[in-house]
C-alpha cells in the first residue's frame, strides 16, 4: 500500500492539459453500486478519526467526488493490504484503494486508474535520533532496524535503495499494516520506517515531536486506483480524475488533507 515532494514533503500535483468541460461531458453510471475497497491505515489518504471512529481521507473525498461526478453509489469494504490486490483481481471488489504504487508487475494481475498523486519515500523516524541522518548513514548503523509490509514500495525501497538487496535481510521486521510499524517506532523496537512524505507528514504532525523526517527522498511513485483486469469503470473513472484535476479539486483536497488537516486535532 498507498502515498508529492513540491506540493509538500513529498506531495506535487500531476498535472494534467485542461479537460475541455467537467461533470456535463462525463460518463453517467445511472446510480449503479460501485464496492471500493480500502484498508483504512494510511493516514491522510485513509484511516479511523480517532474522534468519530468515522473512515475518512484524502482518498474517501476523491471517491466520493468521482461517484457524484459519474452518478454511482460507493459500497466502503475493508480488506488487508497483503489481500487486496487479488481480491480485486478476482472481481470480489469493483476497486481498490489505499495509496497503490503504479507498478508493471501489478499490472500482470489488476488495471489501474491514470494517477492521482505523486509519492517519495522518506525516513521517519523517532524524534530524537541522531545515530543516523539518511539513508547511507543508516545502512552503516548494523544494529539499525527498518519496520516494513511485505510487499510494499517502503518494503523493497529498504532493501535496494536503503540495505543490501538482500530480501531475506534480518535489519528488516516485517509487520501486517503500516500503523503497526509506525507504532514498533515508536516503541524502540525498529529504528526507521520509510513513508511518503505524505504519510509520514501525517504522523509526525501528530507526534508532538516523537517522531521526524529526515533525509532526501528516495525515489518517487504515481498513484492509482485498481479494477479487475478489463473493467469498464477505468475509462470514467479517468475521465472524472481528469476533471477533478483540470477545476482544481484534487488541488483542494491536497491543502485540505495535507496543509489544513493535523491529525490528533
Amino acid at each position: 500500500m498507498a502515498f508529492r515532494r513540491s506540493f509538500l514533503l513529498g506531495l506535487s500535483a500531476l498535472v494534467l492539459a485542461p479537460f475541455a468541460s467537467f461533470a456535463a461531458d462525463l460518463p453517467n453510471l445511472s446510480g449503479k453500486t460501485v464496492v471500493v475497497v480500502t484498508e483504512n491505515a494510511y493516514p491522510p489518504l485513509q484511516f479511523i478519526d480517532p474522534k468519530t471512529s468515522k473512515a475518512i481521507g484524502w482518498e474517501y473525498d476523491a471517491m466520493n467526488e468521482i461517484a457524484k461526478r459519474l452518478n454511482f453509489k460507493v459500497e466502503y469494504q475493508n480488506t488487508s493490504w497483503d489481500a487486496m490486490i487479488q481480491a480485486v483481481s478476482e472481481g470480489q471488489y469493483n476497486i481498490g484503494m489505499t495509496g497503490i504504487t503504479i507498478k508493471d508487475e501489478r499490472k500482470q494481475k489488476v488495471d489501474f486508474s491514470d494517477p492521482y498523486m505523486r509519492s517519495e519515500q522518506f525516513m521517519l523516524v523517532r524524534g530524537d535520533e541522531k545515530r543516523f541522518t539518511d539513508a547511507k548513514s543508516f545502512a552503516a548503523l548494523k544494529e539499525g532496524l527498518i519496520g516494513a509490509q511485505p510487499g510494499t514500495t517502503p518494503f523493497y525501497t529498504a532493501v535496494y535503495s536503503v540495505l543490501d538487496g538482500n530480501e531475506q535481510n534480518p535489519r528488516i521486521k516485517t509487520f501486517e499494516t503500516f500503523g503497526a510499524t509506525v507504532q514498533a517506532l515508536k516503541t524502540g523496537d525498529v529504528d526507521m520506517v520509510l513513508t511518503d512524505g505524505t504519510a509520514g507528514k501525517g504522523y509526525v504532525d501528530a507526534s508532538n515531536g516523537g517522531l521526524k523526517l529526515i533525509g532526501g527522498p528516495l525515489g518517487s511513485e504515481d498513484f492509482g486506483f485498481i479494477f479487475q483486469k478489463g473493467s469498464d469503470l477505468v475509462a470514467p473513472v479517468n475521465a472524472a480524475i481528469a476533471s477533478l484535476k483540470a477545476d482544481g479539486t484534487l488541488e483542494a483536497l491536497n491543502k485540505k488533507w495535507f496543509l489544513d488537516y493535523k491529525m490528533g486535532q
